[in-house]
């Protein structure tokens, strides 16, 4: 986030300091202290004024795009209590004994969408929950389905709903997740959550080391200085937090997530799947034996049972609990005979996978349950609250005569004190980055285009 202040001191130079806009006819916001000469050594000195530069830069650029994402996260992580209450006519029902069979509440979900296919169906794992039969059908977005709600008591139809994705989210859910993920505005509105995911990391590092790094003063901090305490207390407090949100949300995003996608299946850190092939029988046991079968397995509830794809297919029935411990098992089961024929259980899949669907449930709020949401929307908060600070220390680096509207930036130049063998290896790891997280490059280089020509305008200018 934008804020930290070094506190080398500089001794003015002609062409700097809050005069400098007078001289060079440039805005005071954008005028900036002399080049510093390079200097010898590797010691911190040499080092700061540059992760100060990017720190601040990618605060001020990157700022907005994290109050965004932060702000509709918070609301994200909420939906699910927020669906109970909105949507409780369709998932709930009257507790009553007994149940009609599965195969006859499919049959009276399909006649209700007659130009649909069923790809799965989730039993309710009460008695006070409806049973969800998901359609595909034609004019639905990608990712898209159809669903319909069945009370497992009566067979009535409890309504239909349009949901989204493998959690079923439904229409409130859906839409406050597309707004975290894209603002609405399809794959070039997820080039915002990328960017925010891509710099988030950045900033948070070199804010850290900046505050680490920083000299303390005995005297009270006030005003300005007691602010830039709070920023940078807050920030330590949540930077292992924010990290975990960078590296977890980059797995979702459009261009990074590909690469990461790409280097998971070369490692063979992909997620395992329970293998549907089945010798090719006649008939088809329905979709009530296939529960009972994998039900006298150990399969527990929540699951969705999938219908077998074509010939030689098998059902498979496949835990969807999210929260700890998570319950992830699937079987399959030969629709002609009704056995079990294929077993995978979560405690047998590789640990990377384990760690990225541990990863990504902790990201939505689901694997601890209320616990998780409550952790995650303090560090929505405290994101917010960086960013806000961040602008305000900007706002309080004007200089006392000028008539600037904002602070000015750290000193230009930076670069230059940092000694060769240091330097080489940080453009080699950020070119590396730049190519991996192709977001982070593209604005990486844009954030140098425009530093260039910011400097360069500015000894352009006649003094």
């Amino acid at each position: 986030m934008p804020g930290p202040e070094s506190t080398t001191v500089l001794k003015p130079v002609p062409g700097s300091g809050p005069g400098a806009a007078a001289e060079s006819g440039l805005p005071a916001a954008l005028a900036e202290p002399a080049a510093p000469r390079p200097v010898a050594g590797t010691g911190w000195g040499a080092i700061r004024p540059l992760l100060l530069r990017l720190h601040f830069y990618a605060g001020v650029f990157v700022g907005p795009f994290l109050l965004i994402a932060a702000l509709t996260g918070i609301a994200y992580v909420w939906t699910p209590q927020l669906e109970q209450a909105v949507y409780a006519d369709e998932l709930h029902v009257p507790a009553a004994a007994g149940a009609l069979a599965l195969d006859r509440q499919v049959a009276i979900a399909r006649a209700e969408v007659p130009d649909g296919a069923v790809t799965g169906v989730r039993p309710g794992p009460t008695a006070t929950d409806t049973t969800q039969v998901v359609f595909t059908r034609p004019g639905l977005a990608p990712s898209y389905y159809y669903t319909v709600f069945v009370d497992p008591h009566t067979g009535a139809v409890r309504g239909a709903l349009e949901t989204y994705g493998s959690g079923q989210a439904l229409p409130l859910r859906g839409w406050i997740d597309t707004l975290h993920r894209s603002l609405h505005l399809g794959d070039f509105g997820r080039l915002y959550s990328e960017l925010a995911a891509s710099w988030l990391w950045v900033v948070t590092l070199a804010g850290v080391v900046l505050w680490l790094g920083r000299r303390r003063s005995a005297r009270r901090a006030q005003g300005r200085r007691r602010l830039l305490n709070r920023h940078g207390t807050v920030g330590l407090s949540v930077a292992a937090a924010l990290l975990f949100l960078s590296a977890t949300g980059l797995t979702w995003s459009l261009h990074a997530g590909a690469n990461i996608t790409d280097l998971r299946s070369s490692w063979n850190w992909t997620t395992p799947s329970v293998t549907a092939a089945a010798p090719a029988t006649a008939g088809d046991v329905g979709w009530q034996t296939a529960r009972e079968a994998t039900a006298r397995a150990g399969l527990a509830d929540p699951v969705e049972i999938r219908p077998p794809s074509g010939a030689g297919e098998s059902y498979v029935v496949q835990q969807v609990g999210r929260t700890w411990p998570e319950k992830q098992d699937a079987m399959t089961v030969d629709p002609g005979t009704g056995r079990v024929t294929g077993t995978l259980r979560f405690a047998d899949y590789p640990l990377a996978a384990k760690l990225s669907r541990w990863g990504i449930d902790a990201h939505m709020g689901l694997l601890f349950g209320v616990a998780n949401q409550i952790v995650l929307t303090v560090v929505g908060i405290a994101v917010v609250c960086l960013v806000c600070w961040g602008y305000r220390m900007w706002w309080l680096r004007r200089p006392a005569r000028g008539g600037a509207r904002f602070g000015r930036p750290p000193g230009r130049g930076a670069w230059r004190r940092v000694p060769g063998r240091v330097l080489a290896p940080v453009l080699v790891t950020g070119a590396v980055l730049a190519w991996f997280l192709p977001v982070f490059g593209v604005s990486l280089l844009a954030f140098l285009a425009v530093d260039v020509v910011l400097g360069l305008r500015r000894r352009e200018v006649p003094r």
